[in-house]
């Protein structure tokens, strides 16, 4: 048969098919390794935390930990909720509107949550890491300027309100991180959303 006889459909139609083949073929191949991928059923299961609000007392703090990070749950008290909206605090805050922080969009408030009561926040600093201490009382001399309660980092000295914005003068550059979280009732919230 000589070259002058080939026929270039032909020809390609068959590298196309090849291609195709081979295609599917790959594809086959690396489920297995990209199934391996998938998280595990412990993994699966870390992913929501489920708190009972019912058994915190006003002003009281606990810790949760939720994929594998510490997040405090706050049960604020009206005062605490009162002195996030003072205005001489507001204006000691790096980023008072919350526009650069990590946070669902229901946190873009003064409050940062959903209900201005309950505080749901990760317990590391932004500057390095760290985990700040719970410092609810006004005053103190570890800060100057209006300390109407908050956190405060040891490691470096960042400051954060009860809301967990950075004070201005603080090495942390952001807002402390806000979950996602939902109510599933009035007294339960789960963090983190559900797979699937």
């Amino acid at each position: 048969m000589s070259a002058d006889t080939v026929d270039p459909s032909r020809r390609r139609f068959l590298n196309w098919t090849a291609g195709v083949v081979g295609a599917i073929g790959v594809g086959y191949a690396a489920v297995p390794f990209i199934r391996s991928m998938a998280p595990s059923a412990s993994v699966e299961a870390q992913a929501t935390e489920t708190v009972d609000l019912s058994k915190i007392e006003p002003g009281q703090r606990i810790t949760i930990q939720w994929q594998g990070k510490p997040v405090w749950v706050i049960r604020r008290t009206e005062r605490m909720v009162e002195s996030l909206d003072s205005e001489e605090l507001v204006a000691q805050l790096k980023d008072p509107d919350s526009g650069a922080s990590e946070q669902p969009d229901f946190a873009e408030n003064a409050y940062r949550s959903r209900d201005p009561g309950v505080l749901v926040m990760v317990a590391i600093c932004t500057h390095l890491g760290c985990i700040p201490s719970y410092r609810p009382e006004p005053g103190g001399e570890f800060w100057s300027g209006a300390w109407e309660g908050g956190f405060f980092c040891p490691c470096h000295g960042s400051g954060f309100d009860l809301a967990g914005r950075v004070l201005d003068g603080s090495p942390a550059p952001r807002n402390l991180a806000v979950p996602y979280y939902e109510y599933l009732s009035d007294s339960r919230i789960r963090i983190g959303k559900p797979r699937g």
